[in-house]
């Protein structure tokens, strides 16, 4: 009986590893995957801009 709980803690221990590994090697992949999707492409034309000026007023009128 005790070498059974020995062989679970293993395995148990094993499948906690290969995860955490795996976690950390799709890490990188994410984080550039959220970098791309949080910057848009600026717009074409001539059109309103939200930039950094127009923002910083938006900040200004709010009570």
């Amino acid at each position: 009986m005790d070498q059974k709980i020995k062989r679970r803690s293993l395995l148990g221990g094993l499948g906690v590893a290969a995860a955490g590994l795996f976690a950390l090697k799709a890490a990188p992949v994410v984080q550039e995957k959220v970098e791309a999707l949080a910057a848009p492409a600026e717009p074409e034309g001539t059109g309103y801009r939200l930039t950094e000026h127009v923002k910083k007023y938006y900040r200004t009128t709010t009570i």
